[in-house]
């Protein structure tokens, strides 16, 4: 850690950096910061920023509002959009109690215990996202997709060839790697993938991601929404992420005369995570608009259940390298570009350790196109459907011993009531789809 701290001090004197970026996030997972000054850093690594934790959503109750943002040197990066004026740098921070303790509410530490938790397995998580945005461009004071191109379409010279290829060069230069990107179903619709890396470090890249995006999207006169289903008439964008337990250099999940090369480990890691979905769902899927996107079709999941090439399935068991052990892996397909990353991991991997130390029983693999098939099929089938509202989701969550013990109290609490007060709101609202339907009727 010292000579991280000391190469992070290096670093700012020699590159001439003139402000460091504090970054943190709230139990929601909107992005905070604090800038300081380059002779400030020091401190910000041993004795950490004061800070008003009451002024941050569920960071902290009332009574108990100062916190301490310590920073992380193994995040630092310069950040690629400063540097044609004074050249800025950036670090995650982990928050603590004034007496030194990792703060309960903080979305990191949420995460770092769930992982120190599969430590005590044996397991190292990782995962690799899949993320999914829009770019609108405001045409007569409406945002609308800036492009009308689909699926994988090359379009030479248009916004999103040019954006991807901004964003993936910006991403790079923060240490990020990107497997691929492309564009999407959706008109103005696209898709970067990261690289594997443990979860703590994808939930830091995920956060960095959407800043990258957003950046690079004022600079080319767009807007980047990662709005779960922005367009009734357009796919939703999701965040489909792989998961894999490893043991030391050895992947949990692969074995090689199995089914799918899936071991028992990842079986019963995959049982636990299906189990556990609609209590969970609250999370990953946090926002009102996020139920649009599940229940829309367009290979959203909606249904509890896994299959192999099956697309409509919840989790799906690739096989695109089926001699290489190290790809083994489950792709959960649920969670939606809006979902705080740090919590929604934490919870994925405390349900796959519970299938794991409990031997949950894995269902029958899912062969049918799941929305395709009729209710009374369906529940002959035993698809149990994901909640249908962030309500219903909150509902589950709220008697979940699982969701409640993996955040902590303080977020558990939070959360809910957060969410209950956007569902309260959303209630409230009279749509132009009941004026429409409904006004002339009446």
């Amino acid at each position: 850690m010292n000579k991280q701290r000391d190469a992070v001090l290096r670093t700012i004197e020699e590159k001439d950096v003139r402000f460091v970026r504090l970054w943190f996030t709230d139990v929601v997972g909107c992005l905070k910061s604090i800038a300081i000054a380059p002779a400030e850093v020091e401190g910000a690594f041993t004795e950490g920023f004061g800070i008003d934790g009451s002024a941050i959503e569920g960071l902290t109750r009332t009574q108990e509002s100062d916190v301490i943002a310590k920073a992380d040197p193994s995040t630092f990066q310069l950040l690629p959009w400063r540097r044609d004026q004074d050249h800025t740098g950036r670090m995650f921070c982990d928050i603590y109690t004034p007496d030194g303790q990792p703060a309960a509410a903080d979305p990191r530490n949420v995460l770092k215990r769930q992982l120190a938790k599969a430590a005590d397995h044996g397991f190292t998580f990782y995962t690799h996202p899949e993320i999914e945005f829009y770019l609108l461009r405001n045409v007569d004071g409406q945002l609308q997709p800036a492009d009308r191109a689909g699926y994988y379409d090359n379009v030479s010279g248009g916004t999103a060839h040019d954006f991807r290829r901004e964003s993936v060069r910006m991403l790079e230069q923060l240490g990020i790697s990107v497997e691929f990107s492309h564009h999407e179903a959706g008109p103005g619709q696209n898709e970067i993938d990261l690289r594997y890396a443990d979860a703590l470090t994808t939930a830091d890249n995920i956060m960095t991601f959407r800043t990258v995006v957003k950046e690079v999207a004022i600079g080319q006169g767009v807007h980047a929404t990662f709005m779960p289903k922005p367009f009734a008439e357009h796919p939703g964008s999701g965040m489909h992420t792989h998961l894999s337990l490893f043991e030391g250099e050895s992947n949990a999940f692969y074995e090689a005369g199995s089914q799918y090369r899936l071991s028992k480990t990842g079986r019963q890691f995959m049982a636990g995570i299906l189990h556990h979905a609609p209590e969970f769902t609250a999370v990953t899927n946090q926002f009102v608009n996020s139920y649009k996107r599940v229940w829309a079709g367009d290979e959203a999941p909606s249904h509890i259940a896994w299959g192999h090439l099956n697309r409509s399935a919840l989790i799906r068991v690739p096989l695109s390298k089926p001699g290489k052990a190290q790809s083994a892996r489950i792709e959960y397909r649920g969670l939606d570009s809006g979902a705080n990353p740090y919590l929604s991991y934490a919870l994925l991997l405390a349900a796959g350790l519970k299938g794991i130390e409990e031997d949950y029983e894995l269902p029958e693999e899912a062969v049918d196109d799941i929305p395709m098939l009729t209710r009374l099929e369906r529940k002959a089938m035993g698809f149990t459907p994901l909640p249908e509202s962030l309500d219903r989701a909150l509902r589950n969550m709220e008697e979940s011993e699982l969701v409640a013990e993996t955040l902590g109290e303080q977020v558990f609490q939070f959360f809910l009531r957060n969410k209950r007060d956007d569902w309260q709101q959303y209630r409230a609202q009279v749509t132009p789809w009941e004026f429409d339907a409904t006004l002339n009727l009446l």
